[in-house]
């Protein structure tokens, strides 16, 4: 009787209005990894047969090798510049706490394209080393960057704040008192590190290593520019080159199982481990002068110069100097510009709504599962939404079509594929989880006592949201906007495939460029995504001062 009850209980939640929303949301936008899995089950094996006798073991080691390589280079380089500039004193700390966080609006594709530029013969470096030794048409041999190696390197320099960011965030929150409880039992300060700080810090550390990990996973300009080929490459390969959107689906189902069983090796590697922070006063920073101090500004100083620097400098010389402005320039401009906002304020608005649902029926599993479920896509490639996307749309337009001829007699064409709108569904799958947890967070700011006087008055919770917690969100919002609209701007793989005929944006028309070995034309396109992806860089950087800050406060006031 009580599970009757319970059942019953459950089904009420759907005469709720943001209820059912919010389900409505969830469903709709897990179609496209529904529809990946699907293709096992229905699509037609021939081309699969035949990539799987090929090349798709080559798919396997080369994304093997690719996420091992950035996966121990992240570590190697976010990692120690995390403990320098939380834990350490020494000339520049102050600069290099924000300055490591910098490569982040620097896309892949863009660092990949760049470096190309600066390596191959016509480049800086070669050019300048053939004048200096007197050899003026020999090519000479230096590291070959369109490689796989070459390709570790660049995603690894992008890569890495993701360690960084959430590996100095777990050391700037543990206490001082575990550095003085740790000397009254003997240990030195590099036994403290590597016993307590480090494996205190593990949680936060593995979690910046998962984001990447499946970034890399995710990644397409890069690895097709350099030749190297992934699960990614043959995603492409399969649905262009064979035309079968089967085999791409059935490529991309085995990308996705990677992609879950990363992170379910994540969380069953801690699964008996529990990490509690104790608060407490600040610990002092090391001082380190003469030559720990120089190696500490060589650790971080690199990572920065390599990851940002030089590309930024040599994409502004670029673009005033030797670049041909393409006349349309301006239009693709604004085809990116107006795409992002708008996918941008869809994100936002299906976020708020999923957030509000999930705390004003917090006690409703059915809601908060499909919060939870709604945010997934942000785990998955821009290739696997594609695909996803793609197929169900073009099913339904083909119905449609058919509908059309036979009881209306007219020719309707498409209606959905290779429109705008699929596009924005895509941008809204792949990035409605970095909506929702900013959205999330600042909700939760929010004291309940606020909503339960709301209700006592009579309000609906549609006329809290509306009154009451959308004011209250302003900084929250315009933070979400922001964020989504700079990883729209940047989106290769899902563009590329979903976007409308002779519709081109400014990372389409890099990705172009580069391929026709145009490398100085592609340089304004991309510093101009550069430019705008500094914007939530900056305000990043900004919050966790401001976090700091005011736990500095909090505690020289106790």
């Amino acid at each position: 009787m009580k599970v009757v009850k319970q059942y019953f209980s459950s089904l009420s939640i759907f005469s709720k209005p943001l209820a059912v929303l919010a389900v409505v949301v969830s469903l709709l936008l897990t179609l496209p990894v529904m529809t990946v899995v699907s293709q096992w089950f229905h699509g037609s094996f021939d081309v699969w047969g035949h990539l799987s006798e090929t090349v798709l073991w080559g798919y396997l080691v080369s994304s093997w090798w690719l996420s091992l390589g950035v996966g121990l280079g992240v570590l190697m380089i976010g990692v120690p510049a995390a403990w320098l500039t939380s834990l350490c004193d020494f000339p520049g700390q102050r600069f290099f706490t924000w300055a490591l966080l910098l490569p982040l609006a620097v896309p892949a594709y863009i660092i990949a394209y760049t470096y190309t530029g600066i390596l191959d013969f016509a480049g800086p470096i070669q050019t300048a080393i053939r004048s200096w030794v007197g050899i003026e048409n020999t090519p000479l041999w230096l590291f070959n960057i369109r490689s796989l190696p070459g390709a570790i390197v660049m995603l690894t320099l992008v890569l890495y704040p993701y360690v960084y960011l959430l590996a100095r965030t777990a050391f700037l929150e543990q206490s001082a008192s575990i550095v003085e409880v740790s000397k009254t039992l003997g240990y030195s300060y590099r036994q403290t590190t590597l016993h307590l700080v480090l494996p205190m810090a593990r949680p936060a550390i593995i979690a910046g290593l998962t984001l990447a990990l499946m970034e890399t996973l995710a990644d397409f300009g890069t690895v097709q520019y350099f030749g190297v080929s992934t699960f990614t490459t043959g995603i492409f390969r399969a649905f262009y080159g064979f035309g079968d959107m089967a085999a791409a689906s059935q490529l991309s189902s085995v990308l996705l199982g990677v992609v879950i069983l990363l992170i379910v090796l994540e969380r069953y590697s801690r699964r008996q481990t529990r990490y509690h922070t104790v608060k407490g006063k600040i610990a002092q920073r090391i001082p380190l002068t003469g030559s720990k101090a120089l190696l500490a500004m060589v650790a971080c100083g690199l990572p920065f110069v390599l990851g940002f620097l030089i590309p930024a400098v040599q994409l502004l010389y670029w673009s005033l100097v030797k670049a041909e402005i393409d006349k349309d320039f301006v239009a693709l401009a604004w085809n990116s510009f107006y795409l992002a906002f708008i996918a941008s304020v869809i994100a936002v608005v299906l976020a708020v709504v999923l957030a509000y649902a999930k705390r004003f029926y917090q006690r409703k599993r059915i809601v908060v599962c499909a919060a939870s479920i709604s945010s997934m896509g942000y785990a998955l490639p821009g290739t696997i939404i594609a695909i996803g996307v793609i197929v169900p749309f073009s099913w339904l337009d083909h119905q449609l079509i058919i509908f059309a001829e036979q009881w209306l007699n007219i020719d309707i064409g498409l209606l959905f594929s290779g429109t705008l709108m699929v596009l924005l569904f895509a941008y809204t799958v792949r990035f409605l989880a970095v909506s929702l947890g900013t959205v999330d967070s600042g909700l939760q700011k929010i004291k309940p006592h606020l909503d339960q006087a709301a209700s006592l008055s009579g309000y609906r919770p549609l006329t809290v949201l509306r009154k009451i917690h959308v004011p209250l969100l302003r900084g929250s919002l315009l933070t979400a906007l922001l964020i989504v609209f700079v990883d729209v701007l940047k989106e290769l793989p899902a563009t590329l495939i979903l976007r409308p005929f002779n519709f081109n944006t400014l990372a389409v028309r890099a990705y172009e460029l580069a391929s026709d070995e145009r490398l100085i034309d592609a340089a304004p396109a991309s510093l101009l995504i550069v430019l705008v992806g500094l914007l939530p860089v900056v305000l990043l950087s900004r919050s966790i001062n401001y976090s700091r800050q005011s736990h500095i406060n909090s505690t020289s006031k106790s």
